[in-house]
């Protein structure tokens, strides 16, 4: 009885060891493509394919690639997505043409597996700053640097090609698919997304198993809305400007009640704008700074400072343009060639509006009983005590505290229910 209770529980461990070794391999293969530049969208599309991956048990995520590069701390979050994916990663780098260059290379090489098509590249990781340019001596160093030291920990944790991968950040060093496998850059050389399943089928994946591709399906995650519109305005550049315009739309509405179309189009842009901060490294005193300098502005048509409003808001503004985005990257901040232009124009925007709604509250009016006292009108029908005068090209009726003939002119004093108190001009009759 003992051999049969040893050889039942035997069998019953072996069932659930079958079973959990087979539903580790099972699933359909994920297939997601990036073909543009590594930004806040592209990251956060990337991370939740990983994590839609892991949450369906797929068999593996081929992330297909072609960028020429992108922002540091998106690259970062795609790798830390990598690193912590329950699924196999694959980082295929296709069709032919195609290249994963600067931010590229960290992402292929921190795959699983990393694969490339014939026809492609990947290196040139040196780092730059915001629209390709140069970045100061001493800035460049220290982001130099942490990039290497970067990349080397993901080379070493992949067992990859340390020394190249130094390289391709210090000396932009970029190579081809075949040197890429010769030198333990990737893994694999594939011609087509099939012809990389068949190859990788089989293989064990340090951690995660061993791959069970033959049967499995094919499930690719796309691009939706939210998407595409975060990568379109995720650029910190443009979320700048959509705030400011935001920004400028309301204020127009503001202090012009009923213009309706500024507001709606300033609405719309500050809605953007804050969905895009949620993807980058914002400092909300930044955002506090330039709302500070909205009510500067707004005061300002309401207090008469001879200018002092304006000057702080002007001053609040570029303080909070400065300090809206702390990344510790160039391309993470805002560029000075875009901040310059608009908190000029912008500032000259503000202050000209408020400087019209100014004089339109202190100017004298124009319509009604304030708009017409003081003016001189000629009586058209005797005045004892009411009667008719003639202004502005209108017969009002009037009254007054003394008898006034026809034709004698007059001066508005009042107005009480649409009725003139005038009183007679000095030497006046025509």
């Amino acid at each position: 009885m003992k051999i049969i209770h040893r050889l039942a529980v035997v069998m019953v461990l072996l069932i659930f060891c079958t079973s959990g070794s087979a539903a580790a391999g099972q699933g359909d293969i994920y297939i997601l493509r990036v073909a543009d530049a590594i930004g806040p969208g592209i990251a956060d599309f990337v991370a939740k394919g990983i994590a839609t991956a892991d949450r369906e048990g797929a068999a593996c995520l081929i992330i297909e690639l072609d960028t020429p590069g992108g922002l540091v701390e998106s690259m970062r979050r795609i790798v830390m997505a990598i690193y912590a994916a329950d699924t196999p990663v694959v980082v295929f780098v296709s069709p032919s043409g195609a290249r994963a260059a600067s931010a590229g290379v960290m992402i292929t090489m921190a795959a699983d597996i990393a694969a490339m098509a014939p026809g492609t590249n990947i290196g040139a990781a040196h780092p730059v700053g915001g629209g390709g340019q140069e970045i100061g001596k001493t800035m460049s160093e220290k982001v130099t640097n942490d990039m290497v030291a970067f990349v080397k920990s993901i080379a070493e944790r992949g067992g990859r090609n340390v020394d190249w991968a130094e390289k391709s950040v210090r000396e932009s060093v970029s190579v081809t698919e075949n040197e890429a496998l010769a030198q333990n850059v990737i893994d694999i050389v594939a011609e087509d997304l099939e012809a990389l399943i068949r190859q990788i089928d089989g293989m064990e994946i340090r951690g995660k198993g061993k791959l069970n591709l033959a049967e499995a399906g094919r499930e690719r995650i796309r691009e939706n809305i939210r998407t595409k519109i975060l990568k379109t305005i995720s650029n910190p550049n443009i979320a700048y400007i959509l705030m400011m315009i935001g920004m400028a739309g309301i204020y127009f509405e503001l202090s012009h009640p009923g213009a309706i179309f500024p507001g709606v189009i300033g609405g719309i842009a500050i809605v953007l704008a804050f969905f895009s901060f949620q993807t980058l490294p914002v400092n909300y005193a930044g955002i506090l700074l330039i709302v500070l300098a909205i009510v500067f502005f707004i005061m300002e048509m309401k207090i008469t400072s001879f200018g002092l409003l304006s000057v702080a808001g002007v001053i609040a503004l570029f303080l909070g343009s400065l300090m809206l985005f702390e990344g510790d990257t160039p391309q993470s901040r805002l560029s000075w060639q875009v901040l310059i232009p608009t908190v000029s124009v912008v500032s000259v925007f503000f202050v000209t509006i408020a400087g019209l709604a100014f004089k339109a509250q202190v100017a004298r009016p124009r319509t009604g009983g304030r708009g017409l006292t003081g003016e001189k009108g000629v009586v058209r029908k005797r005045i004892d005590p009411a009667g008719k005068v003639f202004i502005h090209g209108e017969l009002w009726y009037a009254k007054a505290r003394e008898p006034i003939e026809e034709g004698e002119t007059v001066r508005v004093i009042g107005m009480e229910n649409l009725v003139l108190e005038v009183e007679p001009e000095k030497g006046g009759k025509t």
